[in-house]
């Protein structure tokens, strides 16, 4: 039967050890339900993995289903869930081109309306109408143990702009040298589906350079899929990890990440990982002092943890050293119990920072399941803030897969609280915290799915502004040393 036929596979994958892909496209109900009630998954004609793989638990298959049923859902509404996120971008950006809603009368009366030119410095993206802030908050500098995290989430929603958006906010709102905005080549989506720029920050003798990937868009179904896809590679050394951030972040297709001198030059596309290493070396050659941090939110995040791990499977010490830190915003899982102490390994290695930041019942860093050591985990400490953007250190975030019974009430009782804040809090807090139209929308979504507003930028914004400086003084058991650690949040302050 059709159905029964391991997939075609059309890329060598023998740069790995082992690999499990989920197709679902084409996947029908029956299809589905023999993946639940039989083991050799390496049958079915929607998972590309060695023939033979069989999975034992369940659960497992169970999740895989999820998975896929999710995957097939966010296929399903690709187009209407665009054509939303266009005509939600449009009529802002539209009324904004005109000057205003009156003058816009006039000019359709006229004759003389003006389209929006969406890579325009004044064009926003759906994120940007969520939270239209710019500037950097006065009130953090640089010797606030705050700084640098309210710095990389700025960066990181600034990411989601076109990149006249982001050279004008770098020179003209944040004083700072615009290095470069990256369009990154996807080898296995054959589209530039990646994202990111770079920045300086001169403060005497010291420079701190930034790298901010793209996040998820909030009507781009394909990439709210890779984010809930349990697809990976399992890398020699590493560990399990997802296959979408690894294609998205620069995979070579059937040779996985060759060494930069390697890499095939007649394809003169840039791919993210290996543009963004030689621009930050090219930078790095100049200043032997200067230091650089990686950051972004949601699927930025992802990748901003994988850059330095594939660093690390090159052996690209000197660049390491470098890295002050890796700063992630709603992050999703990334590999697995394997490559999260490869990543401990590396990090202690290099003395490197990594604070993984998660905002209340944010959905994202709930996804891919944590079902078991299988499958995806966080690794690392985890910075979560409640919805009054009070801060504590945990292992894991609380109601670590989101879906729990228990959980239901307090988290829809949550989002109410969430809709009335975000009428009151400029009260308090002053004008630049008053939410825009676009984001109160969203606040009523949550509603209906408890989570989905949470993952938006405006409350990492605001949890980096608002958490008190103490918060920002890491508490942290040292589970190695069976002893507490107390550090700040802030590059800056970092002693060797």
């Amino acid at each position: 039967m059709a159905t029964e036929v391991t997939i075609a596979t059309t890329c060598d994958k023998s740069f790995s050890v082992d690999y499990m892909l989920l197709s679902p496209k084409d996947v029908g109900l029956w299809d589905l339900i023999k993946l639940l009630f039989f083991k050799n998954i390496g049958k079915r004609n929607f998972i590309d993995c060695p023939a033979g793989t069989v999975e034992e638990s369940f659960s497992q298959r169970f999740i895989i289903f999820i998975s896929i049923v999710a995957q097939k859902v966010l296929h399903l509404v690709d187009k209407p869930l665009g054509w939303v996120g266009s005509a939600i971008e449009f009529m802002p950006n539209f009324k904004h081109a005109n000057g205003g809603f009156f003058k816009l009368l006039g000019n359709i009366i006229t004759g003389k309306m003006v389209l929006p030119n969406n890579e325009s410095p004044e064009f926003l993206s759906a994120i940007g109408l969520w939270d239209i802030r710019r500037d950097l908050d006065s009130r953090i500098n640089h010797e606030d143990p705050r700084y640098t995290s309210a710095l990389a989430i700025m960066a990181a929603k600034s990411a989601y702009e076109n990149e006249a958006y982001i050279k004008e906010t770098v020179e003209k709102h944040w004083k700072m040298e615009f290095l470069g905005f990256f369009n990154c080549w996807n080898d296995y989506e054959e589209d530039y589906t990646t994202q990111a720029f770079m920045w300086s920050e001169k403060t005497g003798d010291t420079e701190l350079i930034g790298v901010s990937f793209r996040g998820t868009s909030p009507f781009n179904a394909r990439d709210w899929s890779s984010d809930v896809d349990l697809s990976w590679y399992h890398l020699r050394g590493i560990g399990k990890v997802h296959a979408g951030f690894l294609k998205a972040l620069g995979l070579q297709k059937n040779k996985g990440w060759p060494l930069p001198d390697e890499l095939q030059t007649e394809n003169p596309k840039p791919y993210a990982y290996y543009a963004i290493r030689q621009k930050l070396l090219e930078r790095l050659k100049n200043n032997l002092d200067a230091k650089f941090l990686v950051t972004g939110h949601s699927l930025g995040a992802a990748l901003a943890i994988m850059f330095p791990a594939v660093l690390a499977y090159h052996k690209e010490t000197d660049l390491l050293k470098k890295l002050e830190g890796v700063y992630t915003f709603g992050q999703p899982r990334v590999g697995d119990l394997q490559f999260g102490e490869y990543m401990k390994r590396v990090l202690e290695t290099h003395g490197m920072r990594y604070h993984r930041f998660v905002y209340c019942n944010d959905l994202v860093p709930r996804v891919p399941f944590d079902s078991s050591d299988v499958y995806f985990k966080h690794f690392g400490r985890c910075h979560y803030y409640n919805s009054f953007y009070k801060g504590q250190v945990l292992t894991e975030e609380p109601n670590k897969n989101y879906f729990s019974i228990l959980a239901l009430i307090p988290m829809f009782g949550n989002a109410i609280w969430e809709l009335v804040r975000s009428f009151i809090i400029h009260f308090q807090n002053g004008p630049e915290y008053c939410e825009t139209f676009t984001c109160r929308v969203w606040r009523v979504f949550g509603l209906l799915i408890a989570g989905l507003p949470a993952h938006g930028p405006q409350d990492y914004v605001n949890l980096t502004r608002l958490g008190s400086r103490e918060s920002f003084m890491i508490t942290s058991v040292d589970q190695s040393a069976n002893g507490v650690n107390v550090e700040p949040l802030n590059g800056s302050n970092k002693t060797d």
